[in-house]
């Protein structure tokens, strides 16, 4: 017999999902410069794409052409285990992606070797340099910690969860197997909800 079949381990604390406030994502998006040369114009649509899609960096490293299809507004996006889901896009934002591929098309040709975000020279971009992208742009407004690309994932998911979509619908959105890794994120709304109870009730 074990032993310690019937030792109960203390639970360990859960580690919250690290995410942008919405007005830093805004101010990034609607107020800070970026160039208008391929470069500039590259870096804001991976951003965008990260936060509008939630998809991981390796997705979005891994998106072919053919992968997005603006005339439906939509894009098809191959997770963990090869699973491929599709995640709807917004109008506003497929005018944006618009420009991109024109501008990118105009610099480093149509074929691009097939991937949907190059490099400068045209090659398929990697894991750094998105972490670079990424990291420099949310550092001009946030001070958070963590900055990485998988930040803009659980910052996608908190807003969304925080507007009202149900559990069922990030989950999917996101590529999760089961809900149990998306019910993560209601942890952060919890602590929004605590937060608003301590300033607006008269005896917290």
């Amino acid at each position: 017999n074990d032993p310690l079949e019937k030792v109960v381990l203390p639970k360990m604390k859960k580690t919250l999902p690290v995410f942008v406030e919405e007005a830093s994502i805004n101010e990034l998006l609607d107020n800070c410069s970026f160039s208008n040369d391929y470069e500039g114009i590259r870096n804001r649509t991976i951003i965008e794409m990260l936060y509008m899609t939630g998809m991981r960096r390796s997705e979005l490293i891994g998106l072919h052409n053919n992968d997005v299809d603006l005339s439906e507004g939509i894009v098809k996006v191959t997770g963990k285990r090869n699973k491929q889901r599709i995640i709807p896009l917004i109008k506003p934002f497929t005018l944006h992606l618009e420009e991109y591929i024109k501008v990118r098309n105009e610099n480093v040709g149509t074929e691009s070797n097939g991937w949907f975000f190059t490099t400068n020279k045209g090659n398929k971009l990697y894991d750094k340099c998105v972490y670079n992208i990424v990291n420099g742009y949310l550092a001009m407004v946030t001070t958070i910690d963590k900055k990485s690309p998988h930040v803009l994932r659980h910052t996608f998911a908190t807003h969304m969860l925080n507007h009202g979509a149900d559990l069922n619908s990030i989950k999917e959105l996101l590529g999760h197997a089961n809900l149990s890794a998306t019910q993560i994120y209601t942890h952060n709304t919890f602590e929004k909800l605590k937060k608003v109870y301590k300033q607006a009730h008269p005896r917290a």
